[in-house]
This record gives structure tokens, sequence and C-alpha cells, in this order.
């Protein structure tokens, strides 16, 4: 692959940093490295393999010259700033919601539909990390038996939230200890009129409420998982809960296809699947979770057993670090994958 050159706007942050992270762990071909945030975070200085870097704020003049800018900063701060990297030739790799259900725009999991990186116009999207983790494991099985409906309850990590809602986690957690008062300002959605403690809890909202009461992380859920598929009637009931854990998101995912699948066969699919990693010994109590999944890359599954209320039922436990395979090393794949099939 040739060498590129790479910008990260939104470098400060917690994608950001995994960005980097990722791109030093698996050698990506970078010419020039270009870090950009915004004034409050410019001139900080950042340790990337070795090599330090200063941050500078975003402007269109950095964008010149650069080859994948992978935007991790919000969703306002893509939209201000996406024009004037593809105008400078960038080709934008996008973790915000900003851009993901729009048409002319792909939305990309490499193993579920890398082809479509062909037919970007200059931005590709980054799904949400709820719905990256659910399709990896959905897509084999859609290829294999069809699917005909699913039903996922999410259970995720206030990493999901930032850096903010892993402190106020910590924090609460000592208050509750110590026994004081526990402060919330941070979830369910920091910009919400009411907030709830996390600490010992589950919140079952998830962003804000929308269309028919289901949230908006469930209709992202929904609505990617559609487009993804090229289905725009694929039926997916999702309900996305927080929960006190500081990162990896979980999910009960109920499938139900149109020809029969065993839970052998679909562990034997599963084992194969590229990025999927099967953890599923009952016996020995062996089965994904968020603790010993941190900070890895695949997707892991266990507890894969028929549904008994349905002719071809399934139920799978499912776990992934949002921020590496949900958010960060999604990314960096789209960028090896349109790098070696020369699309930038």
């Amino acid at each position: 692959m040739r060498k590129l050159n790479v910008a990260i706007l939104g470098a400060t942050g917690m994608v950001g940093q995994e960005l980097l992270d990722i791109l030093v762990e698996r050698d990506f071909p970078i010419a020039n490295l270009t870090l950009m945030s915004s004034a409050r975070s410019a001139g900080s200085r950042v340790l990337v393999g070795g090599k330090e870097y200063a941050v500078q704020e975003a402007s269109a003049e950095a964008f010149q010259g650069i080859d994948i800018a992978f935007f991790a900063a919000g969703g306002q701060v893509s939209k201000q700033w996406v024009d004037a990297a593809v105008a400078a030739g960038a080709l934008v790799i996008d973790n915000t919601s900003a851009f993901r259900l729009r048409d002319d725009v792909p939305l990309i999991v490499p193993e579920v539909n890398g082809e479509e990186i062909l037919n970007h116009k200059g931005i590709i999207s980054n799904p949400n990390c709820s719905t990256i983790i659910l399709v990896a494991v959905l897509k084999p099985i859609l290829d294999r038996a069809g699917i005909k409906r699913v039903v996922v309850s999410t259970y995720q990590a206030v990493s999901g939230a930032g850096g903010r809602g892993m402190d106020e986690l910590r924090r609460q957690t000592e208050d509750y200890v110590a026994g004081r008062e526990l402060e919330a300002s941070i979830l369910p959605v920091a910009g919400a009129p009411k907030h709830y403690p996390i600490a010992f809890n589950v919140i079952p909202q998830i962003d804000e409420f929308d269309q028919d009461d289901y949230t908006k992380e469930e209709w992202k859920m929904v609505r990617e998982t559609q487009k993804l598929f090229k289905d725009p009637d694929f039926k997916v009931s999702a309900t996305t809960i927080r929960i006190p854990v500081m990162r990896c998101h979980s999910e009960s995912i109920n499938v139900e296809t149109v020809s029969p699948l065993s839970p052998e066969e679909c562990r034997e699919l599963l084992q194969q699947a590229p990025g999927v990693e099967v953890v599923d010994d009952p016996a020995e109590q062996q089965y994904p979770m968020p603790l010993f999944c941190t900070g890895r890359d695949p997707v892991y599954v266990g507890r894969i057993r028929r549904d008994l209320t349905v002719e071809n039922g399934l139920n799978l436990w499912v776990v992934g670090d949002q921020v590496r395979k949900g958010a960060a090393l999604n990314a960096v794949q789209i960028a090896e994958l349109a790098n070696k099939l020369g699309a930038v």
C-alpha cells in the first residue's frame, strides 16, 4: 500500500487517541501526520509512535495535501469542515452520525460491505458503534440462512458518552461507597432536563426520544442496519440501555432465520467469520464479558442457543469494544481497504 498523508480532526479526544494507537499498532503507511482540534486544545502535544506532534487548530488550509482525514470531533464539527476537506482532495472517514444516512455517502463495515468503498464521493461514514457490533455477527447468518427479524437489546458502557461519562461513573462509585449523595449531570443525555446516576444503576435511555418513543440510538441501529444490508424492510427492533461498565458494549440478540440454522452450525459459521471470535462453552462458564474484551479487536459471541418459542430462532450474546471495533478500528480498516482498492 502506498504511503498517505493522514489527518485526524479531534486528535485529543477518546476516539482520536484510539485512532492514533491503532494506526501505530497496524503500521498504517503514513507519509505525514497532521493532528487537528478545536482552538481550546490547539497547541497541545501528543506522542505518536515515539514521536511528538503538535496539535493545530482546524482550518481549511490544514487539509491541503491530505489524502485521508479521520473526523472524530462530533457531528457539528464534521459538518463545519467536511466541505473544506473534500475540496482539498481528502477522503473523509467520519465517525459521527452526520452523514450516515445520506444516499450519496457509503456506510461501511469492511467485513460486511467493503466493496461500497468504491462508490464514495469524498466521504465515508463509520456506523454507530452498536450497529457495527450487531452486523458483524448478523452478516454471516444472513448470508447462510436469511433473516426474518432481529430483536436486540444493548447494554452499553459509559465510555459511549465520552470521557465525562467515565469520570461521572468513577465519581459516583466513590460517593456511593462513602455514603454520599450521588450527583448526576451527564446521563442519559447531557442536554436533557433530567439526569440520573449510573453507578449501581441501569438507565433505559441512550440519546433523546424520537418517533414512536424509540430513542435516536435505537433508530440508528434500525436504519443503519437496513442501509448496510441494502434492505429498507429489514426488520430490527432495538432497545438501548446504559449500564455501569467503563468500556465495551454488550448485546443480547434474538434472530429468526428464514432457513433452519442449528446452534452448532451457527457456532461453526461464526468461527469462520472475519473479525468475530466465538467464546461459547457453557459447561466451563465461558462466554464474552466486557471486562475481558476491553482493548481487543474482535467482536466476541457466545451463549449461542435455540429460541424454543419459534421455529427458526437463535439467541446470541455479543460483546465488542466500542471504542476500537465500534469506532477507531473500523475507521482504520476502511482506510486500509480504500488504499488497497485504490479508492484514495
